[in-house]
Parts: C-alpha cells; structure tokens; sequence
C-alpha cells in the first residue's frame, strides 16, 4: 500500500471525527515527526479489542515515525470521566489504580512498541497543578456547553446529580494535552468533547491546537457496547480458543462491522464478504474468516488455525478438545471453589449463575446443585459452551 493510501484510510476505515482533516492530513504527509497522545483510562486491569481499534491505529503511526504518548489517568481516574455514562463514576483509589496497571504495560506492548512510546502518568503535572492554573482552564468553557454534553443533559433532565468534580474533566484532560504539547489526539468517539477541550486550551496559551481523530465503538458479544462492566468483552489476552469461540458468538449484522473495525484486512476483500452475505452466503463462513483473522492478529496464524480446528471438533464434530486446562481438587471440594480457584469463572456468583441456567456440566452430565460436590476420580468439566477443564483429585 502507497503511503498515500495508507494515510487516507487511517484518516477514514472506522473514523468519525477528523479534525481538522486537509491539517492532519498535510502534517501526515509532510514528514514532520508528530506526538500523538492517547489516553488511558485504568478502570479495569484488562484491554478488549474495542480499545485496540485505537491502539492499533497508534502502531500504524507509530511505523510511519511519529512519536506515540500514552497517558495513563492516574490523576483524572480519582475523578472519573463520566462521558459516555449515565451516573456519575465511582472514583478509584490510588490502590485500585496501581491493581489494574500492573499488566497494562504488557497488554499494551503486545500492539504498540513500548521501547520507542512514551508513557506518562498525568499526576506527574496535574498533581502540581495549582488551583488558579484549573480556574484559568475553567474560564474558556461554560456550564451551558457542559450540560448540553448528550449524557449530562440526559441526568440533567431527569433529576440526576451532577457533580462539579466531574464537569472539570474535560478541562484536566485538556492540560494533558498541553502539558506534552501533542499534535494529535486519538480516541474512542465518546472523548471528543474532552479532546476539543485540548484544542481549546492549547490555543489560549498560544500553542498550535492538536488535531483530534476519533474512532466508532464496537458492540459486544451481546450487541451491546464492548464494555467490561457488562462482560460482553473480547479481551486481547483471551486465549487463542477463547478468543476465536466469543468471535463466532457475535450477531450476524456485526461481522462487516468488525472486519473494518478490528481487522487489517483490505477494504476491498471486506466489500466483497459483505456482497457475498447479501447474495446469501452462510454467515457462519464469513465469521470463520473473521474469527481467525481476529486470533491470527493477536495470537499469529498458527494459533489462529488450531483455534479454528478446536472449534469445529467441539462444535461441527461435537467432540471434547483434544487438549484442556487441568487442575487438582481437594477430597469433597465443591465444584464452585474448583473452578474459581483454577480461573475457569471469574467468581463464585458467576460460577452458580451458569449452574442455575444449566450451564456446566460434569463427565456429560448437567450439574443443577450449587453445593454441587466432586466425588473421587477424574472429571472433565464443560463450562459454558466453549470452555474445558479436567480435574483430578490431589
């Protein structure tokens, strides 16, 4: 792909807001080296791949030379950006941000080369801030342009709080921008109000104002938005079989969708599965395809086609996985404790939902007890449709 090429179609495969585009674009070509800032927002120790679409637009910059500065809200989070809510969010601790970084780096290291980013913590300058330099910031916006914000409207007119603390957000994201003087700034399309604020900000103080790009939402297994706290999410560090199994769950109307979205395939081959789905092609075997281009881009090939193999046994063939997690289990151990302690199911409560919609079964059988014990021997555990386990006694 020509440089030209590859510089229109980051300026438009998934964008809603480029602004200010024929400036962007011109900087783009121009050869000039741009810092390019994206912010990280540490509500939760995982990243799903609704937040790659940004991060792998940051690697295509990132390879074309420009210098990529991830800022991790450590500062903003013990206030909370209530974008795209409808409550106020719950401010983290110090303690719960440090939790949820401790892997963050990894995550973000298997898209972007961490050895060439710059990574920096926005308590760095907004912990000294002074209470006038906020006030300064205050003063450029109004709390009309506040509330007519589509959310803030929203719990505005049906008698929901406001907090003060959360209409100054915008303005501390806006330092961020200024205090590392970006040229651009990435993010999903519920930032831009606090992306502009950093054009806003820049400009007063006589800097050129960043130019913003803003990239769609993707929806979730459950056609919701990919949103961790409703556990719709495809993690970027889901396993390969994982990974694969939760794509092909995906609503048929998404898999265009997530082929422009979370694919580099050409946009001409996607055009094409999208006329093939029209002319009445299974869906099932172009989400084949995505699923494994999917895997294939954060797992490599090899992973992607055992994946795929592994789904078909278990699904077309109806057969177990050739090779599954094992674990050990005490004498009169209950199968609930089991599978939390071995990471099967994410929690106890988790565990006894799947149980009461008979979801988890016990060498072929349907477990229906949540005090459900396991007796000596050897046990394969199906949990869920997708997930393995053997046990056996210690």
């Amino acid at each position: 792909m020509s440089k030209e090429k590859e510089i229109e179609e980051l300026l438009t495969r998934g964008v809603t807001h480029a602004i200010e585009r024929d400036h962007l674009e011109k900087a783009l070509k121009s050869g000039k080296k741009l810092r390019v800032k994206h912010g990280i927002d540490p509500t939760g120790p995982k990243i799903h791949i609704g937040r790659g679409v940004v991060l792998w637009t940051l690697r295509k910059l990132q390879d074309m030379g420009h210098t990529v500065v991830l800022i991790v809200g450590d500062f903003t989070a013990q206030i909370g950006d209530a974008s795209d809510k409808d409550a106020a969010r719950q401010p983290l601790t110090l303690k719960q941000i440090e939790e949820n970084l401790k892997t963050y780096k990894e995550q973000l290291g298997k898209i972007i080369d961490m050895k060439k980013a710059e990574l920096h913590y926005n308590s760095e300058w907004l912990g000294k801030t002074s209470g006038q330099e906020i006030l300064e910031g205050a003063m450029d916006f109004t709390v009309a342009q506040m509330i007519e914000r589509e959310n803030f409207k929203e719990r505005f007119e049906t008698g929901k709080p406001i907090g003060l603390h959360e209409i100054l957000y915008p303005v501390l994201q806006g330092l961020d921008s200024v205090a590392i003087k970006a040229d651009i700034e990435i993010g999903g399309n519920d930032q831009l109000f606090n992306m502009m604020a950093g054009r806003v900000l820049q400009k007063k103080r006589g800097m050129k104002p960043q130019d913003v790009l803003t990239f769609e939402l993707i929806e979730g297994t459950d056609g919701r938005k990919m949103s961790t706290s409703w556990g719709n999410v495809i993690l970027i560090e889901d396993a390969p079989n994982d990974m694969y199994g939760k794509i092909m769950s995906i609503k048929d109307d998404l898999i265009i969708r997530y082929f422009t979205m979370v694919t580099d395939v050409p946009m001409n081959e996607i055009k094409k599965y999208e006329k093939d789905l029209k002319a009445g092609e299974n869906p099932r075997n172009i989400k084949a395809k995505l699923a494994f281009e999917i895997t294939k881009r954060y797992h490599g090939e090899k992973e992607a086609e055992k994946a795929a193999k592994e789904f078909e046994q278990i699904f077309k063939n109806k057969e177990k996985p050739t090779e599954m997690p094992k674990a050990k289990y005490s004498k009169d151990s209950k199968l609930v404790d089991v599978l939390v302690e071995s990471k099967t199911v994410s929690s106890k409560s988790d565990a006894r939902r799947l149980i009461q919609q008979n979801g988890i079964k016990d060498n072929d059988k349907t477990v229906t007890d949540i005090d459900y014990t396991l007796e000596k021997g050897k046990h394969t555990v199906q949990v869920g449709k997708r997930r393995f386990i053997e046990l056996s006694e210690k």
